[in-house]
């Protein structure tokens, strides 16, 4: 019996589009970006994404009721999830997921901005909607906002990076920055920060150089302005022994 042989082969597995390597800008590239990509609707929601190392999720689950404008700060305690492209709302992925995290007063002027754009568009905003949400006030898919995401960071003509590279990129930048690594923890909502260091630890080979030259220098001799302490030959250390 005659048989076709191609339908036994099996086809090449697609390439990924974007490495499952974390991935992040630097600061001049994060600016750039945001500064091309400002006229998009959903600008607001990638910049507190880019400005607070929130999850996707997290973002599209805030309600205005998280915000405390005065205090300048947002509670993360919900998330957007995506099953079978059905949206469903769900409590965030652990009790360290549930935080606090401080807003820059340019992020409460984006959020304020935002909130008047909701207003015109939706009539009124309550603590119970949510913060990004379309223009009738339903809940935006977490693809649409991914999506909207890559299109805009092609159009920059910034390195390609994942949403979720975001996250990243704010770690980064802090951690090289000196933001210590326990601060850095808490905002990202990290069970430890051994955890973060063990994500981050391609960040800290720099950052410990930088720690070994700042301690060298505090330790320098004041007498002589830049120089070290450096034992005489003509005085050798005398052996214990």
């Amino acid at each position: 019996m005659l048989r076709n042989e191609a339908l036994l082969a099996h086809p090449p597995a697609l390439r990924a589009r974007y490495s499952s390597e974390p991935s992040a800008w630097t600061a001049d590239q994060l600016t750039l970006f945001l500064t091309s990509s400002s006229g998009h609707r959903l600008w607001p929601a990638i910049y507190l994404a880019a400005t607070t190392g929130m999850r996707r999720g997290e973002v599209l689950g805030l309600r205005w009721g998280d915000i405390d404008i005065d205090a300048r700060c947002v509670s993360v305690h919900r998330s957007i999830v995506a099953i079978a492209y059905e949206t469903a709302e769900s409590t965030v992925k652990t009790r360290h997921s549930r935080r606090v995290v401080d807003l820059a007063d340019d992020t409460i002027e984006v959020l304020a901005a935002w909130r008047l754009q909701r207003v015109t568009e939706d009539g009124s905003v309550g603590p119970d909607d949510f913060v990004f949400a379309r223009p009738d006030g339903t809940r935006l898919h977490p693809h649409s906002l991914s999506q909207a995401f890559e299109r805009l960071v092609v159009r920059s003509g910034q390195p390609v990076i994942r949403f979720h590279d975001l996250r990243h990129t704010h770690a980064t930048l802090l951690l090289k920055a000196g933001i210590p690594l326990k601060v850095v923890s808490e905002r990202l909502g990290h069970a430890t920060p051994a955890f973060t260091m063990a994500v981050y630890q391609h960040v800290l080979p720099g950052m410990q150089t930088e720690a070994a030259d700042l301690f060298a220098s505090l330790i320098a001799r004041r007498d002589t302005p830049g120089s070290l302490w450096v034992v005489p030959v003509d005085d050798p250390v005398e052996d214990c022994a």
